[in-house]
C-alpha cells in the first residue's frame, strides 16, 4: 500500500488551487487523482470564463476580490496565464423591480470595497456596449473590473506550479471508496490503481462531489445542472473586449471569445439524467431567437452546431460553495457547490481551504458562511436569482 499526506480527488481547477496553496505552505507527498485523462477534461474546460465581484452577497464578493487580487499576480506567483482581461460585466434591467434588485447587490459591494460598480444609464449602456437593442432596456450595472479569464489557463498554471513544489498528479485513477479508521476518520482511499493510506481528503470533485462524500455516509447537497453554451462562427461582428451583458430578465447572456460570440441562457437540466451534457437544437433555436432580438448584430453570425457545447454546474441549495471539514468525518475536506463561480473563485477558495486544513480556520477570508454545517443548522445564504 502506497502512502499520501493528502489525496484530493478531482484535478479540476478547485482540486489544482487546493494543491497548489498546500505545497506552498509545505505539505508533502499530496496525490492529486482524477479519472479524465488530462487537464481540463471535466467541467473546468466547459467554463466560459468569465469574471465578476458583482454579487448580492457579503462572502462572493470578499471570495472575487481576493480571487482579483491573484488573479492580477498570476504569472509571477505560478507562471500561468491565468488571462484576466478587465472587460467589464454589465447588467441590464427591463423594469423597475430588476433595476431595484441589482441597486441592492450594489449597497453590498461597496461596504465590500467594490466600489467601482456603478448604475448606468440607457446612455452609458450604448456607450458600453454600441450593439444592445435597448428597447427592452431602461438601466443597469456596471463594474469594469469585471470580466474574463482563462479557465485552463488557471488550472494548468496551479497544477504545473504545484507539481515543481512535489505535488504527484494521476490520471485516469478512479477512487472508488473509502476505509475508515479510528475516530470515524478515513484511513485509506480505495483506488482502480490499487489502495492509497493516507491522513486527510480533500474532496474536490465538482458535480460528482455528493457521491464521494457519500462514501462516509455523508447527504452532501450538491447537485449537477447542465449550462448549454450556443456558439456562432468565427466573426468579427462583435469585439473580444465587449464586456459580458447579461439581461436581467432571464438571465440570457452573451460574450465573445477567440473570434466566437458565445450565446448563453439558463435552463433545467434533462429530467432524469442529470449528468447528460447533449445540447438541444430547440434551446439553440430559443437563444439564437432571444440574441437576435436584443443584439440585432447577431443575427448576421451563423451558429456553428459542431461548435456548441454543455457543461455541469455543481450546485448547493443556496448557491454557494461549501467549504470545511464534513461533518462526522474531521478528515475529509470539503470543496465543492460553487454554482458556476468556481472557476473565478478558485483562486480565493484555494487558499482558504488550505488555511482551514493547515491551521484549523482561515485568516484571509471569515468563511464562516461557507461552512459544511449551515445546511443542518438552517442557516443558509439568501438566494438570488439574478447575481
Amino acid at each position: 500500500m502506497r502512502t499520501a499526506s493528502l489525496v484530493i480527488i478531482g484535478a479540476g481547477v478547485i482540486g489544482a488551487s487546493v494543491a497548489y496553496h498546500l505545497a506552498r505552505r509545505g505539505w508533502r507527498q499530496i496525490l492529486v487523482l482524477d479519472r479524465s485523462r488530462g487537464p481540463g477534461q471535466g467541467s473546468t474546460g466547459k467554463a466560459t470564463g468569465g469574471f465578476r465581484a458583482q454579487y448580492a452577497t457579503p462572502i462572493n464578493v470578499r471570495l472575487s476580490l481576493l480571487s482579483r487580487d491573484k488573479l492580477r499576480c498570476f504569472t509571477e506567483e505560478t507562471g500561468g496565464n491565468a488571462g484576466y482581461l478587465p472587460a467589464g460585466y454589465l447588467w441590464l434591467a427591463s423594469t423597475a423591480s430588476e433595476l431595484e434588485v441589482l441597486r441592492a447587490a450594489r449597497r453590498v459591494q461597496h461596504q465590500e470595497g467594490l466600489t467601482e460598480a456603478v448604475e448606468v444609464g440607457p446612455e452609458e449602456i450604448a456607450r458600453l456596449n454600441p450593439a444592445v437593442a435597448l428597447d427592452e432596456v431602461i438601466g443597469g450595472a456596471f463594474c469594469p473590473s469585471d470580466g474574463f479569464i482563462r479557465p485552463l489557463g488557471i488550472v494548468e498554471g496551479y497544477l504545473t506550479a504545484a507539481q515543481r513544489l512535489g505535488v504527484e498528479l494521476q490520471w485516469q485513477v478512479e477512487v472508488t471508496g473509502f476505509r475508515r479508521g479510528q475516530g470515524n476518520r478515513i484511513a485509506v482511499v480505495e483506488t482502480s490503481r490499487g489502495p492509497v493510506s493516507t491522513a486527510a481528503v480533500v474532496n474536490a470533485a465538482g458535480p460528482w462531489a455528493a457521491q464521494v462524500a457519500q462514501w462516509t455516509g455523508l447527504d452532501l447537497p450538491v447537485a449537477p445542472l447542465r449550462r448549454q453554451v450556443a456558439a456562432t462562427a468565427s466573426t468579427n461582428l462583435l469585439p473580444d473586449t465587449m464586456p459580458m451583458t447579461i439581461f436581467t430578465i432571464d438571465g440570457f447572456h452573451l460574450r465573445v471569445r477567440e473570434g466566437r460570440i458565445l450565446l448563453l441562457w439558463p435552463t433545467p437540466g434533462v429530467p432524469g439524467r442529470p449528468f447528460d451534457t447533449g445540447v438541444d437544437d430547440e434551446w439553440i433555436e430559443a437563444v439564437v431567437e432571444k440574441a437576435h432580438r436584443r443584439v440585432p448584430v447577431v443575427g448576421r453570425a451563423a451558429i456553428d452546431r459542431d461548435a456548441c457545447w454543455a457543461g455541469l454546474y455543481e450546485v448547493s441549495p443556496d448557491k454557494h460553495a461549501i467549504l470545511g471539514a464534513a461533518p462526522g468525518c474531521p478528515n475529509l475536506f470539503l470543496l465543492n457547490g460553487c454554482s458556476g463561480h468556481g472557476v473565478m473563485h478558485a483562486p480565493a477558495l484555494g487558499q482558504l481551504l488550505a488555511e482551514v486544513i493547515s491551521d484549523g480556520a482561515a485568516s484571509t477570508v471569515d468563511v464562516s458562511a461557507l461552512r459544511p454545517s449551515r445546511f443542518r443548522e438552517g442557516d443558509l445564504n439568501p438566494v438570488s436569482e439574478m447575481l
